[in-house]
């Protein structure tokens, strides 16, 4: 019975799965968590492992960039190049870019630094605007200055400035053939060469009645460059004329505070009292003479002048310092000048096409000024210039007439002057011992018949 009881005790019937909890819960979930766990640790090996593209590419983080800025465009810059035509003002060239009273303003600020009233005919300008807008104007003075005119919105401003050139010193050489002007421009030079060479000469060489075939020249010429564009000559340093056989150099050099003029190897100035001609390229085409037929008035007469056939419009320079006692019109000399000298002397113009402007009775004028123009008035066949000189009132021929020289070097300068000269001829040397060696390996082995001919 006992056991029967006990039996009933620990006997327990099995309880229905439904509304019971099971046997054993927290095993389960033990089960679940490592199941967990083991997935957790498989998928962690495999993303340990060489990634796919797939799964980089989704992991691979997304870069922010930052806006472009609006940049505005740039302004647009325009350069207008002109040049001054007959009669035009300084409203014709900037009545677009400037109101009236803006004009009269200028013109006032002007006075003090390039009055408008000087602008001439032929010179070069350009305006440079930006959006249409006037920036600046550059006017060319001349070959050495510049006016420029320039606003912003502050202030208009207006200056007078040197033109920058950059600089290069040659020696050129040639030989006279027919003519000074031939000869340099055969050499590939500009004919402003020639005048320049035959203005330093001026004084001891007349150009149209003194040049012999094989006469030779030499200079040493600033040739000057603008942006990489030739810009003419600047100055002529040294130069040397053998005029018949005869050596003529001129070194230009500023004596202390004169302005800087040219002198010989010697230290003695080439200026004389004089020009030899007042034309530097022409003919003569009748001499001084007391008894020459005129081919007008078909009667003998005395002709104490010597004319000079010329194109018309040539340029005519005074031959000395003076001033004009003169100027008008006669039936028989048509437009005339006549200046007075210093020591008696008096020079006449005669024929004249026209004056330069300016010239006045009573005006200073300096020796080369020009002063009128060739031309036919009067009783004339043909457009020539006819030059008298006369000497206390009675007439002389020019050609005879011997004048002092201007002021020789200082003592005081000559040491500088010498250390100045000696290198610029021993140029000239060496170029003419390396032109007669040229010419003798030329003749090397050529017979004297050869040679001759």
């Amino acid at each position: 019975m006992v056991f029967l009881m006990s039996l009933n005790q620990d006997f327990q019937p099995p309880r229905s799965f439904h509304g019971a909890p099971p046997r054993h819960p927290k095993r389960r979930y033990f089960s679940i968590a490592a199941v967990l766990l083991i997935a957790v640790v498989a998928i962690a090996v495999l993303l340990a492992g060489d990634p796919s593209p797939e799964l980089e590419a989704r992991t691979t983080p997304v870069e922010i960039t930052a806006p472009v800025p609006v940049v505005p465009p740039a302004p647009v810059r325009r350069e207008i190049q002109k040049v001054v035509q007959s009669g035009e003002t300084i409203t014709a060239l900037l009545g677009e870019y400037f109101t009236p009273k803006e004009i009269h303003n200028l013109n006032i600020q002007s006075r003090e630094v390039f009055p408008f009233t000087k602008i001439c005919a032929g010179q070069p300008y350009r305006i440079c605007t930006s959006d249409g807008e006037f920036e600046s104007c550059i006017y060319e003075i001349d070959d050495e200055e510049q006016l420029i005119i320039s606003r912003d919105p502050e202030e208009t401003r207006m200056e007078r400035l040197p033109i920058l050139y950059d600089v290069q010193t040659e020696l050129v050489q040639g030989t006279i053939k027919t003519s000074l002007f031939d000869a340099v421009t055969e050499i590939g030079e500009n004919p402003e060469l020639a005048i320049a060479l035959a203005d330093i000469f001026a004084w001891d060489i007349d150009f149209i009645l003194d040049l012999r075939v094989g006469d030779t020249f030499q200079a040493l010429v600033e040739k000057r460059f603008r942006e990489g564009k030739s810009a003419g000559y600047g100055k002529v340093l040294a130069a040397e004329f053998i005029n018949r056989k005869k050596v003529f150099r001129a070194i230009l050099y500023q004596d202390g505070k004169q302005k800087a003029s040219y002198y010989d190897e010697e230290g003695q100035n080439v200026r004389k009292a004089f020009l030899r001609a007042p034309l530097s390229f022409s003919r003569i085409s009748s001499g001084f003479s007391m008894k020459r037929f005129h081919p007008i008035t078909k009667t003998w007469k005395s002709h104490p002048a010597i004319d000079y056939a010329a194109a018309p419009g040539t340029p005519i320079k005074t031959v000395g310092d003076g001033s004009i006692t003169r100027i008008g019109y006669t039936k028989g000399n048509g437009n005339f000048i006549e200046v007075r000298h210093s020591n008696g002397y008096k020079t006449l113009y005669l024929h004249m096409k026209g004056f330069a402007r300016g010239m006045k009775r009573g005006k200073r004028i300096s020796q080369g000024k020009v002063i009128g123009y060739v031309g036919s008035t009067g009783l004339a066949t043909g457009p020539h210039l006819c030059f008298r000189m006369k000497k206390n009132g009675r007439p002389v021929n020019p050609y005879r007439v011997k004048v002092p020289a201007a002021k020789a070097v200082a003592k005081a300068n000559m040491t500088a002057f010498t250390s100045l000269a000696a290198p610029l001829l021993a140029r000239f040397e060496e170029s003419r011992a390396a032109e007669k060696l040229a010419k003798a390996e030329q003749q090397e082995g050529v017979s004297v018949i050869e040679s001759a001919q």
